[in-house]
């Protein structure tokens, strides 16, 4: 059976020119795309994600790993809070979004979003023992109470990347006896239904949260081998 398309990714070792990823067909090839630019990085991520021996980190150190994972995952959830629900909820009114969106037919809410994203990464994972790694979204001033930081690492992290603006947090921690690379990213409001969403809840511990304000953060871990 012919495949019609494929995306090619080029990952070079240390030293080499940056990462691009290009897209084929048996019709025509198309030009190389910024990494910035595509959602398709995850795919190469994903393929990354084994236990990370030394060997390894020769190649594809696990910082640039989760680097690598953390640019795909802010950049898709931007697009959808600004070109979704900002742009449907927010600014055009043609619908509502909800944290009730099944019952309220509405539109998902950008951090539900990124949690359903992160439990089906979880389940499909099950199936390929080579791809191991978990992400989650994380607040000092959680809306639901579940997602407060409970690791030290966890807790350090989320206070340094909200203390540091434009700064990242990387530690290693370890849980029922596994060793994990672990990395915090801030998450910041990148559109004003973020920032009045927070504001307004009756369960947000904090609202008085502005544009570009650090109201969270992505802990991606990833097990290290011992």
């Amino acid at each position: 059976m012919a495949i019609p398309a494929c995306l090619v990714f080029k990952m070079p070792l240390r030293g080499g020119k940056p990462l691009y990823v290009s897209f084929h067909s048996q019709e025509k090839p198309m030009k190389k795309c910024n990494p910035q630019m595509t959602g398709a990085l995850v795919l190469l991520a994903a393929c990354l994600t084994a236990p990370v021996s030394a060997a390894v980190e020769d190649t594809v150190s696990v910082k640039t790993m989760a680097d690598a994972l953390h640019l795909v995952m802010d950049s898709d959830r931007t697009v959808y809070t600004r070109l979704i629900v900002n742009r449907l909820a927010a600014q055009e009114k043609v619908i509502k979004a909800s944290e009730h969106f099944k019952d309220d037919k509405a539109l998902v809410l950008p951090a539900q979003m990124f949690r359903f994203g992160a439990e089906m990464v979880a389940k499909r994972s099950e199936k390929l023992p080579d791809v191991n790694f978990s992400y989650s979204l994380q607040s000092m001033w959680p809306v639901n109470k579940q997602n407060a930081p409970k690791t030290q690492a966890e807790k350090e992290g989320l206070k340094y990347v909200a203390d540091n603006k434009g700064e990242n947090y990387y530690t290693t921690e370890t849980l029922g006896g596994q060793k994990y690379f672990t990395a915090v990213y801030a998450d910041t409001g990148v559109a004003p239904v973020c920032v009045a969403c927070h504001n307004a809840h009756p369960d947000s511990p904090r609202k008085d949260f502005k544009i570009g304000d650090v109201m969270g953060g992505v802990v991606i871990r990833i097990p290290l081998k011992s």
